[in-house]
């Protein structure tokens, strides 16, 4: 099994599209190379943020190649895998070329609901079923369900691929109870933007981000300064971050990082229905907060 470290900003990329809607490769590219110059330390390919439900099979088969050769092995990738179909994804899994990546993301089983029992067996088969490290994926407010600290920590103490939790649950009191309870080489990182900072105060290793597409440096920046334990330098950028993560999110993601990446020149501000473009409104905002950060 491969080595990873999720310590550090993984950012979670989105998927260009041009004006048909198709998948402009060209941005994707100029996209890797500004997050990788930017310092991120992995990036993951075909999460939530990447659209990846509207993606035929055939599109993340090209994401992911493209991923892997604009990469050039200067950061690890993350693949992000996920079903609420246990059986297919094992079969998935089973099945998939790793060849280029370092580590796979798996996000709660959406929509069905599962129990913490259901939670336990799935991610089961999951790690039994993958050759690399996997991390798991909480998500509620996109699944519809929370995987509970003791269920985390009791797939950490039995899962030895399971390395670590992107915790986006929002709830401050589960995430100490991991940090508290966790196995020796198993991490939490942070899987909410706005609470990165609060989260490696108390022990948290990292984000997987959305803002790190548009700023990347200072996310990069950020992560390491916490890491270091410099809390009054990390908090002076999480604060002029804030207003940007906020924006971002308020009518939904990856909206609303698409529309910075067009502020920034880095792709055109196209969704996939049932997605929709921000209003003008909260574009010119955005486009205001990127000025002043900058």
């Amino acid at each position: 099994m491969k080595d990873f470290n999720a310590k550090g900003t993984g950012v979670a990329l989105i998927t260009p599209f041009d004006k048909q809607g198709n998948i402009d490769f060209v941005s994707l590219g100029r996209l890797i190379n500004h997050v990788i110059e930017g310092g991120v330390d992995y990036l993951v390919c075909l999460g939530t943020t990447s659209e990846y439900p509207t993606l035929t099979e055939k599109e993340m088969i090209a994401v992911k190649q493209f991923t892997i050769e604009t990469t050039d092995n200067r950061v690890p990738i993350v693949l992000g895998v996920g079903s609420n179909d246990t059986r297919s994804l094992v079969n998935h899994i089973t099945k998939m070329d790793y060849q280029g990546i370092s580590a796979v993301l798996s996000v709660a089983p959406y929509y069905n609901k599962p129990s913490q029992k259901g939670l336990l067996e799935h991610y089961r088969l999951v790690a039994e079923s993958c050759p690399l490290p996997v991390i798991i994926y909480n998500v509620p407010g996109r699944t519809g369900t929370n995987i509970s600290a003791e269920t985390t920590l009791k797939l950490a103490e039995d899962c030895k691929n399971i390395i670590a939790v992107k915790e986006a649950s929002g709830n401050m009191m589960q995430c100490m109870e991991i940090l508290r309870q966790k196995p020796k080489g198993f991490e939490l990182v942070s899987g909410e933007d706005a609470l990165t900072l609060p989260l490696m105060s108390m022990g948290a290793k990292g984000v997987i981000s959305v803002t790190a597409n548009a700023m990347p440096k200072q996310v990069s920046e950020m992560v390491n300064l916490a890491l270091k334990d410099s809390c009054r330098k990390a908090t002076a950028i999480h604060n002029a971050l804030l207003p940007l993560t906020s924006a971002i999110f308020e009518e939904g993601s990856p909206s609303g990082v698409k529309a910075a990446l067009e502020i920034l020149g880095i792709c055109q501000n196209n969704v996939r229905l049932p997605l929709a473009k921000v209003s003008k409104t909260l574009s010119n905002r955005i486009q205001s907060i990127i000025k002043e950060i900058n």
